[in-house]
């Protein structure tokens, strides 16, 4: 997948090279002007603290005790996140990556004081980021939105694992619907959202998450809060990247 690296890695217009699978536009389709601009709100705060039960201030923790100096972001939102946590350089090299450019170009304008670098790119696939180069990766509420089953989903980790250096940190959050406790609104919500193309999470459980981390990174942590399992691990220090 051909990119310029600079701070525009991808234009908003190019978009992926090749044509996508439906469901991996579905997931992303959702997150337009109007549903970005109450998504803070509707989702980070109502949502997360009543239905999913794990507070954003869970998520922004992870954020905190993670996030390196140069660092990569899969699956950008509304970059809350990225806006708010704590950085241990004042000036963060950020590369930011997302399918949708409404997403990509939102989120670069609310963290424009790091002038971060943008690549439109399907995070199913390879991307067109330097192999061994990133502190951190951070993936928030991505990989339940992302089809298939674990396996198909773990090419995010081993995307993950190619970008970071030894010993760089990954984390993030994912919504379960297995192996965690779920209420009845959570589990209805659920079914809506995956019944729409919004949400590819009904086979996604707890064990397959750990499964998929592990054989991938050491040091693996999970964390449970409702239905959302907040988890980070990282590279062995000299161990070479799994593919």
């Amino acid at each position: 997948m051909a990119a310029l690296w600079g701070r525009k890695m991808r234009t908003e217009g190019e978009g992926p090279d090749r044509e996508l699978p439906a469901e991996v536009v579905a997931g992303q389709a959702i997150y337009n002007r109007a549903t970005l601009a109450v998504y803070d709100v509707a989702v980070l705060g109502v949502s997360c603290r009543l239905l999913w039960r794990c507070p954003k201030a869970d998520m922004l923790a992870g954020y905190d005790r993670n996030v390196g100096a140069n660092h990569l972001e899969l699956g950008v939102g509304t970059a809350y996140f990225l806006d708010r946590c704590r950085f241990p350089d004042p000036r963060p090299q950020v590369t930011l990556v997302d399918l949708n450019p409404t997403v990509l170009t939102g989120a670069a304008r609310r963290i424009s004081r790091y002038q971060p670098r943008m690549l439109q790119a399907n995070v199913l696939e390879p991307l067109a980021v330097p192999a061994g180069a990133y502190d951190s990766v951070g993936m928030n509420f991505l990989l339940h939105c992302l089809p298939g089953d674990w396996e198909a989903k773990g090419m995010v980790f081993s995307n993950a694992a190619t970008a970071l250096r030894p010993g760089g940190r990954v984390f993030g959050s994912t919504i379960l619907a297995d192996g965690v406790r779920t209420t009845a609104p959570a589990r209805a919500l659920m079914r809506l959202y995956n019944s729409r193309g919004i949400f590819h999470n009904a086979d996604d459980d707890l064990a397959g998450l750990r499964a998929e981390l592990a054989g991938r990174f050491v040091d693996c942590r999970l964390i449970v809060r409702g239905c959302v399992a907040l988890f980070e691990a990282r590279t062995a220090p000299h161990a070479s990247k799994t593919s």
